[in-house]
């Protein structure tokens, strides 16, 4: 029987899921998260493998293996003119504890998160200082909290959501690759929402709140969402 892989540890979600040619691509090569991060750190950050791999927690060799084979990829996507996404992976998050002060959700309880400030629906996720967390069992809010995110760009506020546990987003204006990570993390997306924030909680537990709303960023123009300028977001594990 073969070992079980050892989970990846990755800083986060990235802010692109995808690149593509300027003409077009009819095929598709898939990168995977722990790909990804070895990319990012060996090639864009400069570390060694050996350095890598102590920050992925993994071997050596294995971080070889994940680069060599994500370097294929890239080639390949480079040289025949396929489109590349980011998609899975073998990988958990970075132990930094982004939740620290915050209060874990009970076990059988959905954690809610509104992107917030001074009681409304925050409209720019990419900016989003402050999440309002809402615990919900048996169809009632039992607790809430106003938690501090923890940087800026889209992958890291996914990442922080994923941290934190939250089972939905609620929120105004998202990018095209903020969406993605919500969908890689499972967290269901009501977006191109507006209002109070509490108001908006009491309609998703009465099956009023329209789910994934027209989500593009409204101080953009169509053409040119979120994602594409970083204004700022696993199921591998």
């Amino acid at each position: 029987m073969p070992r079980p892989q050892k989970c990846r540890r990755i800083r986060g979600y990235p802010d692109f899921w995808s690149f593509s040619p300027d003409d077009g691509a009819n095929e598709v090569v898939i990168l995977s998260l722990d790909e990804y991060e070895t990319i990012r750190l060996v090639d864009w950050a400069g570390k060694t493998q050996e350095e890598a791999a102590a920050q992925m927690q993994v071997a050596r060799t294995t971080v070889t293996a994940i680069y060599d084979a994500a370097r294929r990829k890239l080639a390949d996507a480079l040289v025949n003119g396929k489109e590349i996404r980011f998609s899975g992976g073998n990988y958990r998050f970075d132990d930094a504890d982004a939740a620290t002060g915050i209060s874990p959700k009970g076990r059988n309880q959905m954690r809610v998160a509104v992107t917030y400030e001074n009681g409304t629906i925050f409209q720019h996720f990419g900016h989003t200082e402050v999440f309002k967390l809402y615990d919900i069992e048996n169809g009632a809010v039992q607790k809430e909290q106003i938690v501090s995110t923890e940087g800026q760009g889209h992958g890291a506020l996914a990442g922080f959501l994923r941290q934190v546990s939250a089972d939905v987003l609620i929120c105004g204006g998202i990018g095209g690759g903020a969406q993605m990570a919500m969908q890689e993390a499972g967290i269901r997306l009501y977006a191109g929402i507006s209002g109070n924030a509490d108001e908006a909680v009491r309609r998703l537990l009465s099956g009023t709140l329209p789910e994934n709303a027209e989500a593009n960023c409204s101080h953009h123009s169509e053409a040119h969402h979120c994602g594409e300028h970083g204004c700022g977001e696993h199921k591998g594990v």
